[in-house]
């Protein structure tokens, strides 16, 4: 049995709309079950399909599983990477790191990317600083090994090893750039169901503080600047953990929300 285009999605638009998705999603999702663009879809309403495929995806997202696990991709710095539930959605806030390692990163320097997940920060950083030698790690082996295909895509030199923390990494670093698990373990479950049922909690939370992760990288004092993706109002959270090093910088994000953190280790 097949059904008209605009049928399908005037249907799951409203069911969309009824569960707090976004109806954009079942556009998107039409677009890649017919193998069309979102316009052709709009465009295309009379055309009939088989519903079946379509109506797969998009009931997955009506049960709150994130339309990039979905789709098998997450856009980050203009790239395509993929992601599935082995590693965090790539959030645009983070393209906010990746800018400032840009700008601050030492020619031709040394630079580890802690808790790389996807390795959306290694990859964006070496593609475009490819004078630099950037490694990357994380505490999940699963991770990266999205993250290792994801830099195969892109022809990334990034190096990638599995490791908690600094623990497996000899060495010094002209910069440290992380994006840690910031959440305090008592507030995930206050989280949006999207992130809280489906994202690695490892890649969320490291224990009650949300500081624990940061407090370690920068315990190791491996490299003379070190920046960090934070949460809200967690600057304060950051002062007390960050003995030996000053603040040299805090970058906001769109929002206003202080997000990016740049520290210079005390000689």
């Amino acid at each position: 049995m097949t059904e008209t285009i605009a049928s399908l999605r005037a249907r799951y638009r409203e069911l969309a709309t009824a569960k707090h998705v976004s109806p954009r999603d079942v556009d998107v999702l039409l677009a890649d079950a017919t193998g069309h663009t979102a316009a052709w879809v709009f465009a295309h309403g009379e055309e009939e399909i088989d519903p079946e495929p379509f109506s797969l995806l998009i009931e997955r997202r009506l049960r709150g599983e994130p339309l990039q696990y979905i789709r098998g991709k997450s856009e980050f710095y203009g790239r395509d990477l993929r992601v599935d539930d082995r590693v965090l959605i790539p959030r645009p806030d983070t393209e906010i790191l990746v800018e400032a390692a840009i700008a601050r990163a030492p020619g031709g320097g040394r630079v580890l990317d802690v808790g790389t997940g996807s390795g959306c920060v290694a990859i964006s950083l070496e593609r475009e600083r490819p004078d630099l030698e950037v490694v990357a790690i994380d505490i999940s082996f699963a991770a990266i090994v999205v993250a290792s295909s994801n830099a195969r895509t892109y022809r990334s030199r990034v190096r990638f090893a599995t490791s908690d923390a600094l623990d497996a990494i000899r060495g010094e670093f002209d910069l440290v750039v992380s994006n840690p698990p910031y959440i305090p373990a008592a507030e995930v479950e206050q989280l949006d169901v999207e992130v809280r049922d489906h994202e690695p909690r490892v890649a969320l939370t490291a224990g009650p503080l949300g500081t624990e992760v940061i407090k370690r990288i920068l315990e190791a004092r491996r490299a003379p600047l070190v920046m960090f993706e934070i949460g809200f109002g967690q600057l304060g959270d950051l002062r007390h953990v960050a003995r030996g090093y000053d603040i040299i910088d805090v970058t906001n994000d769109l929002a206003g929300i202080e997000r990016v953190v740049t520290l210079r280790r005390r000689t």
